[in-house]
């Protein structure tokens, strides 16, 4: 499953834009809506190849959901895409009352949350957005690793009756997939065994977290096992369960406030199963802060996201572990 290549980085969202044209090509109810930042997200190609299903909407979100819904209310598969910091930042009332109440089948495609948005600064870095989609009925919330997982997912969900929410890293990240490999909307995926300590990522933490697991093996002999939980909503609860069974202790990385996401439902769903230990880590309940391109690792060190943050994150959280 996973890469054993030399590494590679690809982009996400150039994934998402590519894997549009080639649904569209086969499906012709697959329509896509965007807020003026359609060259960002990639989806500018599906309306070079598509012009007659492509809407532009302008900087305008609340209509972006709501035209989505009413092309979806009209048969279409719905792609709705632009910046988490307006999506669903600017348009929870018509996600939650135009898309989500009467569950109609919208995509909604976001990149540029979490820190790494970074020059943008605190305003764009989207930090609640899980939380927010959690909380509200008939919504999946996935969060891709890499590009692989992004393609993939994409053309799950255009298959899956009903609302999701895909949130897609701004930069280019390292492609831990084999173009093989196998996603289920509900499921997580082990990407590297282990008996000490568990640990779930979802996004670009899943890198770091293979990177803290190699750390932890080499420096202090402990075996991590690590997971890729890309589906946050609904969370893997069987997979929860077993690690936690298995390993004892777990440890969440998630790019998004503390509360409310990956390491909520991690705990809400282990406290239901079988309880153990879990460190959440993430972004404490503040906001972010500017930085350039180059300084991503610092500020995400900084904010408790980095390698060497999650490696200790582990090591503090097996000292608690009930094994």
């Amino acid at each position: 499953m996973l890469l054993s290549n030399e590494q590679k980085n690809a982009d996400m969202r150039g994934a998402y834009g590519d894997t549009l044209v080639e649904l569209g090509a086969s499906n012709q109810n697959i329509v896509c809506v965007g807020a003026d930042t359609t060259d960002s997200l990639k989806i500018k190609k599906f309306g070079d190849y598509y012009p007659d299903r492509f809407f532009n909407v302008g900087i305008a979100e609340a209509n972006l959901v709501s035209v989505a819904a009413g092309l979806a209310i009209a048969g279409k598969i719905a792609f709705a895409s632009t910046y988490a910091a307006f999506l669903p930042g600017r348009c929870l009332d018509q996600i939650r009352n135009s898309i989500c109440y009467p569950d109609l089948n919208v995509k909604l495609v976001v990149s540029h949350a979490g820190l790494t948005v970074g020059p943008d600064g605190a305003s764009h870095q989207q930090l609640e957005d899980f939380s927010t989609m959690r909380a509200i009925p008939n919504i999946r919330v996935i969060v891709p690793a890499d590009a692989v997982a992004a393609k993939y997912l994409i053309r799950s969900i255009a298959m899956i009756p009903g609302p999701f929410y895909v949130r897609l890293a701004r930069p280019s990240s390292e492609v831990l997939y084999e173009d093989n490999a196998i996603f289920t909307i509900g499921k997580g995926n082990i990407l590297r065994d282990g008996s000490d300590a568990t640990i779930m990522a979802c996004g670009l933490m899943v890198t770091r977290a293979l990177d803290a697991a190699k750390v932890l093996k080499s420096n202090n002999g402990i075996a991590c096992r690590v997971v890729d939980m890309f589906s946050i909503k609904p969370i893997d609860t069987q997979l929860v369960a077993k690690c936690a069974r298995d390993t004892g202790a777990i440890v969440t990385a998630e790019e998004h406030n503390m509360i409310g996401g990956l390491g909520s439902a991690v705990a809400e769903s282990s406290s239901e199963t079988y309880p153990v230990p879990i460190r959440r880590l993430g972004v404490r309940d503040t906001f972010g802060e500017s930085a350039r391109d180059e300084e991503i690792d610092a500020l995400l060190e900084k904010y408790g996201l980095g390698t060497n943050e999650i490696a200790r994150g582990v090591i503090e959280c097996r000292g608690k572990s009930r094994r």
